[in-house]
């Protein structure tokens, strides 16, 4: 006897969960228009224009507030799209002015960014492209949380808006922006999401939207070598390495990423990077952890290996974490490691922990929702102890 699976719910259910215009590309924006007969092909371009700037310019939710079109096209667009922001769970503001905010954009699906005034231009919007991560790296606290999945560019490009509403910068601002850099080094591996994170740079660089530049947009990976030049070459945007080994042993611990993409592979593809010259510097990320990759000797390694690269150093205080074993090198340390690469003529900032009394530092990044289900799994007795 065959069996006939009704799918008619499930079918009904997906039809009914409107597009996202937020997260589509131009090209996207268009056809979508196209499909759900918004206008025929020779006018989409037009429309997509003017819905492009109300959504990206001016920051609008509400089809109804776009002027330039006509009511019955407004109420086409309501019944097919949508423009909604997604759940803020929870906003935190750290006594130093950076900014944390727990977004949910779909049931179970949790992310966390944050904002770090006073950083690049002006200040800085660190975002996540997946829930949890898959990396495993030991000193990171988000990368105890295992991978729920990517990021669609709508989510990635809904934690910008999100920023922004709360920043009050709609429309896009020439001048005086307060949050004038984007890096991609939140929760999880953009590498591991490419597709999505180069229509969210798409669409968060173009000129007349949010329209920041390119060369204000960086993409921090851990090594995943083999789309370093699709990054490149699809995004332009500057790249970063969360590197924090000079030898293959150590960093096989800290990042262990490496035993699929080691040193020498990864130090290939990034001298092989699109684009890369003094004004377009690689910056490598090493976080300082006291006694491991902290002495004077691991320095002038470093200064060896990246020797050749136009290229500067993020030196990162590490951020503690409930649970960890690691621990922050001493101020001193710190300050002669940097002292060495300076000598060798490489930029090496020491990266100020912002943000580290509500778990926003760098390394810190985990949703609340997993923490907070781990700390009640914590709170409650095994069977065998209450009984």
């Amino acid at each position: 006897m065959g069996v006939t699976l009704d799918l008619s719910r499930v079918s009904s259910a997906a039809a009914a969960a409107p597009v996202n215009l937020s997260g589509l590309t131009r090209a996207g924006l268009r056809q979508a228009l196209i499909d759900a007969d918004i206008c025929p092909p020779e006018k989409a371009k037009m429309r997509a224009s003017q819905i492009w700037g109300w959504i990206h310019h001016y920051g609008v939710t509400d089809f109804a507030a776009m002027s330039n079109i006509a009511r019955d096209t407004q109420a086409k667009l309501a019944e097919a799209f949508t423009l909604a922001r997604p759940e803020i769970v929870e906003r935190q503001v750290s006594k130093d002015g950076t900014r944390k905010w727990l977004i949910r954009t779909a049931p179970g699906i949790e992310i966390e960014a944050v904002y770090i005034p006073d950083v690049g231009r002006a200040g800085a919007l660190c975002v996540s492209s997946q829930v949890g991560c898959t990396l495993n790296c030991t000193f990171c606290h988000t990368g105890t949380q295992k991978l729920v999945r990517n990021l669609t560019a709508a989510e990635i490009v809904a934690q910008v808006q999100v920023a922004r509403d709360d920043l009050d910068e709609w429309p896009s601002p020439k001048e005086d922006r307060r949050l004038s850099n984007i890096v991609f080094m939140g929760m999880g591996e953009p590498l591991y999401n490419l597709d999505h994170v180069a229509d969210a740079i798409d669409i968060i660089s173009d000129n007349e939207g949010i329209a920041l530049s390119r060369r204000r947009i960086t993409v921090s990976t851990s090594g995943v070598v083999p789309q370093l030049d699709a990054l490149g070459t699809r995004t332009q945007a500057m790249l970063a390495i969360s590197l924090h080994a000079t030898n293959d042993a150590l960093r096989d611990v800290l990042v262990p990423l490496n035993r699929k993409y080691d040193l020498e592979q990864l130090m290939a593809g990034i001298r092989a990077y699109p684009g890369i010259s003094n004004a377009r510097r690689v910056t490598f990320e090493y976080v300082m952890l006291k006694g491991v990759n902290d002495s004077p000797e691991e320095a002038w390694a470093l200064v060896k290996l990246i020797q050749g690269i136009p290229a500067k150093v993020n030196l990162i205080p590490f951020n503690p974490w409930p649970g960890t074993d690691y621990e922050c090198s001493d101020w001193k340390t710190i300050e002669r490691f940097a002292a060495i690469l300076n000598k060798a003529g490489y930029a090496s900032p020491i990266r100020t922990p912002r943000g580290r009394d509500i778990l926003a530092a760098c390394g810190q990044l985990k949703s609340e929702s997993e923490k907070v289900r781990a700390s009640v799994r914590r709170a409650t007795p095994a069977p065998e102890a209450a009984a």
